[in-house]
C-alpha cells in the first residue's frame, strides 16, 4: 500500500475512531492516580468478557455513577449492589459472576496494595512481563483483560510503550500497516499511540477495516 494511503488511514483513524475508551468513560488516567487506574482495570475486566464493547463501557459507567471508584468503595459493595448495577446495565449475561471477580479483584487490590495499583507497579519493579503476571492476579483479568488495561495505561506506565495488543495489530496488518509494536507508533506522536490503537480496535469491532480501507485507496 502506498505510503500516501497509510498516512489517510491513520488521520482517520484519530479523527473518526481514535477517542479512547478511558476518555469515552471520563476517566483521566494521564495522572496516573489510583481512582482512575482502578476504574480502568475495572473496564478493562468488563471489556474482556464476550460481550459487546459498548455494553461493557456501559456496565463500567455504570459502577462509577455508583461510586465505586476505589477499590476500598468497590470491596465495601455487597455482591447484591453490583449485581444489580450489573444487570440493569445490560451485562446481564455476566453479572453475578462479574461481580464476584470485582469483588475479589478489589479486596486482593486493598490487601496486597492497600488499593493502590501504583504500588503493583512498584513491586513489578516496573518491568513490563512481572507487571502482566501480577495484574492477571486479579479475577477476570486473563490475558486479553491484561492486554486492554495496557493498551491505554501506557500512557502513565512509560515503560510499557510501545504496547500494542493481538487484536490492533491484527487490525493493522488487515489495513496494510505496520504490524509491528514499534513501527506503529513511529506514526504518531507518543501520546497518540494509544488513541491509534483503539481506533484500531474500534474499527475492527465495527466491521469498518474494508470501507477505510477502500476510502484511502
Amino acid at each position: 500500500m502506498p505510503t500516501s494511503a497509510q498516512d489517510e488511514i491513520v488521520r482517520a483513524l484519530l479523527e473518526e475512531h481514535g477517542q479512547t475508551y478511558a476518555e469515552q468513560l471520563g476517566i483521566g488516567l494521564e495522572g496516573g492516580t489510583p481512582s482512575p487506574l482502578f476504574r480502568w482495570l475495572c473496564a478493562a475486566i468488563l471489556m474482556s468478557a464476550r460481550i459487546r464493547a459498548e455494553a461493557a463501557v456501559d456496565a463500567a459507567r455504570a459502577l462509577a455513577d455508583q461510586g465505586w471508584t476505589t477499590a476500598a468503595k468497590m470491596a465495601a459493595a455487597s455482591w447484591e449492589e453490583r449485581t444489580r448495577t450489573l444487570n440493569r446495565a445490560g451485562y446481564a449475561r455476566y453479572d453475578e459472576s462479574t461481580s464476584r471477580m470485582l469483588g475479589d479483584t478489589a479486596e486482593m487490590l486493598q490487601d496486597k496494595y492497600q488499593g493502590d495499583l501504583r504500588k503493583l507497579r512498584d513491586a513489578a519493579e516496573r518491568e513490563p512481563a512481572r507487571e502482566r503476571a501480577l495484574l492477571k492476579e486479579c479475577k477476570g483479568l486473563g490475558e486479553v483483560g491484561v492486554d486492554i488495561f495496557m493498551r491505554e495505561a501506557q500512557i502513565v506506565w512509560p515503560e510499557l510503550y510501545p504496547f500494542a495488543d493481538r487484536k490492533a495489530l491484527q487490525a493493522a496488518a488487515e489495513l496494510g500497516l505496520d504490524a509491528d509494536p514499534h513501527a506503529l507508533a513511529d506514526r504518531v506522536p507518543r501520546k497518540d499511540f494509544p488513541r491509534l490503537l483503539t481506533g484500531l480496535v474500534r474499527v475492527s469491532l465495527e466491521g469498518e477495516i474494508e470501507r477505510l480501507r477502500e476510502a484511502a485507496r
